[in-house]
């Protein structure tokens, strides 16, 4: 009996050393292989160094670029400006988001669920409790109700379609959460009663990784900050921006017709952009999640220095992202859309914006980053800020000062502004209408086509 035990032992031994592929040694924990997509809309910029700042004359005599060589890391880039359209899908995502969760708190409140119509329908997938998960029920018992926020972190229904028309309305208590959208009548003029803008604001939390490295003690949710900005974009700047000035039309259509959709979104400040960096991540991330697959890391405004170097395209020396140092091609064409000469404006073919894929783009295939809109960049501006920066992906961030460094010049900019190592500046809570963003991405490796 005692050498059956033993022989037993053995066998359950020898079959446990020929399952394991690591034969006793360091071999590292055996995960899913990182095989990600190449960010649509985005073009890689390699990684390497560069003389940032004026190596030529400084006209301006603003003495703030003086030239020293950095190295930044490789990073994705959009290849143009975000659009009127890529920006209004933020937009129908977070009105889409506040009408789902009115609805579900309302249903919830009138203790309706799923197996009711109307509002029902809308209600916490959670009030389905027949076909929680384990874990979803666990949840629903020891975290729901808890907080700021009494619906916090309950998930919303999206599989069944809004109704937009009002003649569709399933009850009237999807009418009441609907008018609640909307400005009041008395506000409506033409019959046209739209959306008031004002309610949609985007909530997020983010890491102070900075503060927290730099903190001698204090636990994670010290450094856990939450946002909440109104993201629609200010359409009024047509009008402000110009005294004495008619640009009625701009601000009637410029953002929501289509005939504007592919022109680079304006009116939308640095915090704004912020928050539409933060949507972004979640929003690929919402998709990685449905299929199983690993997140991807975040979207986020580009530092000052990784501007720049893409700006230039790999061209050392350069003046504009073309290399220069002229605007004008050898055929007699404009290379970007700006103030040319004495101010006319419709020089180079544009008298406002144009669409966000126009000119030739640089030897990193960008398109405008010299004129159209200037770019919000990640960087705080200081004067002196090139003295003291790393040499290594150089960033001055600071959070007190409200003054993000613009690049790029726009199409109400003199050549000067074009130029790719010239700074600027604008207030982060202002909104302008020459100024807009695109956004980049950390490089973590490209997909493999073998698989």
């Amino acid at each position: 009996m005692k050498k059956l035990l033993l022989s037993s032992i053995a066998f359950v031994f020898l079959l446990s050393s020929c399952g394991s592929k690591s034969k006793g040694e360091l071999v590292g924990v055996q995960g899913k292989k990182w095989y990600p997509e190449k960010p649509y809309g985005m073009e890689l910029i390699p990684r390497g160094a560069f003389i940032m700042g004026k190596s030529e004359e400084d006209m301006a005599n603003v003495q703030n670029a003086p030239t020293k060589t950095v190295t930044v890391r490789s990073f994705y880039m959009d290849d143009t400006e975000i659009t009127n359209s890529e920006y209004r899908q933020f937009v129908e995502w977070v009105k889409d988001s506040i009408v789902r969760t009115k609805l579900a708190i309302l249903a919830d409140e009138l203790g309706m669920g799923p197996e009711d119509d109307g509002i029902g329908r809308y209600a916490f997938k959670d009030a389905d409790t027949a076909n929680l998960s384990v874990y979803d029920k666990y949840m629903l018992d020891n975290y729901a109700g808890f907080g700021d926020d009494y619906y916090e972190g309950r998930a919303l229904d999206k599989d069944e379609d809004l109704v937009w028309d009002t003649r569709d309305y399933p009850d009237v208590y999807y009418a009441e959460v609907m008018d609640s959208m909307y400005i009041p009548e008395e506000e409506s003029y033409n019959g046209q009663r739209t959306i008031d803008v004002t309610k949609l604001n985007y909530k997020y939390t983010w890491m102070d990784i900075e503060a927290a490295a730099r903190a001698k003690e204090g636990r994670r949710k010290d450094f856990i900050r939450q946002e909440i900005t109104a993201i629609y974009p200010d359409t009024t700047v047509w009008i402000r921006d110009f005294e004495y000035s008619y640009n009625e039309p701009m601000h009637n259509d410029y953002f929501w017709h289509d005939a504007y959709s592919d022109y680079p979104v304006v009116g939308v400040s640095w915090s704004q952009a912020k928050a539409f960096c933060n949507w972004r991540t979640k929003f690929k991330n919402d998709d990685q999640r449905s299929r199983g697959k690993q997140f991807v890391n975040q979207f986020r405004l580009p530092t000052e220095a990784e501007w720049e170097y893409a700006a230039r395209g790999g061209i050392e020396g350069g003046t504009y992202p073309w290399g220069g140092p002229y605007v004008i091609s050898d055929t007699g064409c404009f290379m970007a859309n700006f103030k040319p000469q004495r101010g006319d404006y419709a020089a180079d073919a544009a008298l406002y914006t144009v669409e966000a894929k126009s000119y030739e783009p640089n030897d990193f295939n960008l398109y405008n980053m010299a004129g159209n809109v200037s770019e919000w960049t990640n960087s705080s501006y200081y004067p002196g800020s090139y003295e003291y920066a790393s040499t290594m992906n150089p960033n001055a961030d600071s959070k007190d000062n409200t003054r993000k460094v613009i690049r790029g010049g726009s199409w109400k900019d003199v050549a000067y502004f074009l130029q790719v190592s010239t700074r600027d500046y604008e207030y982060k809570d202002s909104a302008r209408s020459y100024i807009g963003f695109r956004t980049v991405q950390d490089y973590m490796g490209e997909e493999d086509s073998t698989q």
